[in-house]
């Protein structure tokens, strides 16, 4: 994959040192470099938890008991340290843990260049199947299992999603965005970002003001990827990067580069299904919930 080792090539990559051998084992890659402007701060550290604990935490402890090895955190520079001493702080000195610095892989600007952006700054180390999932966000033991499950088993052409459903993501009240995805014979077909996803008065579901069946799956960002995706990837960014380096504000996202992957025939992406509920917390009102949320669970 030479082309991507010359993107790799300008990212800054550290590990802790372990006694443990991981290397044959799937990693998993925890997007932590947002900024966090509707929530005032660094979400990505919020303490959630019984313990103090992070949902970033949470994800790792889940991930490593369903049979994940190295735990890649992809950071900003100017939380770098925050992150490592929380890190160890929850963890130990033992964690398998390599910290990537998105910001290190440019062009240079305030805001983040997007999730596909987030995964090719990691590209040095994604060398096996790997997961991708958001650092603010709670997935549970069950989608991790799911999704070891089957990353291990990915081949070049092939990746995954594990999905939850739309009930299983919305509030008691108000009305959300989601990633409402299409699925037929258990591959996606379609992923449509749908505004007002809603719980109804009488119980049922809606999507962008159309019924819905409340178990509609829909995509929380939890992908599985073969290594081979990588140069794919690449070559997404590049003509993302020819049209938009100088727009303050554009991202390259996952789910559309997989969407034209698909279009172009070149990956098939299959549906998992998780039975968990998703916890997660985008304004500073939606963190007392979460903690609650997490402590019924405990």
């Amino acid at each position: 994959m030479a082309r991507v080792t010359t993107y790799a090539t300008m990212c800054a990559v550290t590990e802790v040192p372990s006694n443990e051998t991981t290397s044959d084992r799937p990693r998993l890659v925890i997007m932590a470099a947002g900024l966090g402007s509707r929530f005032g701060g660094v979400k990505q550290l919020a303490r959630v938890g019984p313990a103090g604990e992070a949902f970033l935490d949470l994800s790792i402890s889940d991930a490593r008991l369903a049979g994940f090895g190295d735990i890649v955190l992809i950071v900003r520079s100017d939380i770098e340290a925050d992150v490592r001493e929380h890190i160890a702080e929850q963890h130990g000195p033992d964690l398998p843990v390599r910290y990537v610095r998105q910001d290190d892989l440019g062009p240079e600007r305030a805001k983040p260049w997007g999730t596909l952006h987030a995964v090719l700054s990691a590209a040095e180390v994604l060398d096996t199947p790997y997961a991708v999932i958001n650092a603010d966000d709670y997935y549970g033991p069950e989608t991790f299992r799911l999704g070891h499950e089957r990353v291990s088993g990915l081949t070049p052409g092939v990746a995954a999603n594990v999905a939850f459903e739309l009930g299983h993501t919305v509030p008691p009240s108000g009305s959300v965005t989601r990633a409402v995805t299409e699925v037929v014979d258990g591959r996606l077909t379609a992923i449509v970002e749908t505004e007002d996803c809603q719980r109804l008065p009488d119980g049922t579901f809606a999507a962008g003001g159309v019924p819905v069946p409340g178990d509609t799956p829909v995509s929380m960002n939890f992908w599985c990827f073969h290594p081979s995706a990588n140069d794919d990837f690449e070559e997404r960014w590049e003509s993302f990067l020819a049209v938009n380096r100088t727009e303050a504000k554009a991202e390259a996202m996952l789910p559309t580069v997989v969407g034209e992957l698909m279009a172009a025939g070149r990956m098939v992406v299959e549906v998992v299904s998780s039975p968990e509920r998703w916890i997660g917390v985008t304004n500073p009102e939606d963190l007392e919930p979460a903690k609650r949320a997490l402590a019924k669970r405990a």
